[in-house]
Order: structure tokens, then sequence, then C-alpha cells
């Protein structure tokens, strides 16, 4: 038998260079000028409303560190209790910090704790504060006693156009006032 050659028996069969498949197309001539600057400008406004929901504005911002300092202040009357021991807290400036009494050592700064000095945020202050409805800028201090209620106080922090007012409640508890609050009757009226 004599050999065959392939090429005698395959035949090739080829497409005609003008018929390419729709996506074959597509990508050899790539994306037009306004293609990619409808991408760019869905991309730069995604990346805007994301940086804007990204940083909270001053209101959530004062809100937060407001609730913060609410939270400690009833966790330091709760702790109080518990313990037997008086704390008190203290604001100079941008910054407070809590004390625990002791009685051969006075009035001690907690440090390492939850109750530990705090500075706030760059702006925001502690504009003032009343103690049983006097108000005392020279010094803002507040006692929580072990036995007892709290005296009523209100304090008030703000950031730049916001303003809000932390004070306790009769029962004791330290809430976060409606801005424009002043002291125990908001509670009372509720």
């Amino acid at each position: 038998m004599s050999p065959v050659s392939p090429s005698r028996n395959v035949r090739a069969v080829k497409e005609p260079a003008f018929i390419k498949h729709p996506v074959t197309r597509a990508i050899e001539r790539g994306f037009t000028l306004v293609e990619m600057l409808v991408v760019l400008l869905i991309m730069g406004l995604l990346i805007g409303l994301v940086s804007a929901s990204a940083q909270p504005d001053d209101r959530a911002l004062l809100r937060l560190e407001v609730d913060r300092l609410a939270q400690l202040m009833d966790l330091a009357a709760t702790e109080a209790q518990l313990t037997g021991k008086a704390i008190a807290w203290t604001a100079t400036g941008p910054a407070y910090r809590f004390w625990k009494f002791r009685e051969d050592l006075g009035w001690l700064p907690i440090v390492d704790d939850v109750l530990r000095a705090r500075t706030l945020p760059p702006g925001m202050t502690i504009d003032g504060m009343r103690l049983e409805n006097i108000r005392s800028p020279e010094q803002m201090r507040v006692e929580f006693t072990p036995y007892g209620p709290a005296a009523s106080f209100s304090v008030d922090m703000s950031l730049g156009n916001a303003r809000y007012t932390l004070a306790n409640s009769p029962i004791g508890e330290v809430r976060v006032l409606p801005q424009g609050g002043t002291g125990n009757e908001k509670f009372v009226r509720r």
C-alpha cells in the first residue's frame, strides 16, 4: 500500500474573512470615548456618595459623643452604688475625667478603665453645666454618691452649630435631651 499524504484526504474549510461573531467585533474595536466618560462619571458619583455618607456631619459626631458621655455617667452612678464609693465627673476645656473617692487618699483619678480621662474631638466643647438648676461655668463637677440619687444636673455640649444637652432624670438615669433641652422638666412632660 502506498502511504497517503494527509493533505490529500483532509479538506480545509476556511471561513470568509468578512464574517465575524458580534462579540469578537466588539472586543476588537474597544471602548469609545463616550463610553469611558459615562463609566468615569458613574464611578465619580458613587465615590462622592460613599465619602459623603462615611464622614458624619457635626450633629452626628456630637450626638455620638454626648451618647458616650451619658452612658459613662450612667455607669459611674451605678458603680458608685455597687461599690459604696463616691465617683465624681469633672470637665475642663475639651476634656473630662472621672474620679474615685478613697477614705485614706481622697479623690484619685480613675485610670486604665472605661471611666478613664477622655479628650473631645477637635472643635467640640462642653459649654456649661447646671447643678440643681444653678449655672456653674467655673467648676464643672458632678458627684455620684453611693447612697441616694445624684443631684439634678445638665451638661451642654456643642460642635459648630449643633448643640445637645445631657441631663439626669428624676429616677437617676442620664439621658440626652433634644436640641435646646433645659433640664429635668423635659423628662416630666414625656
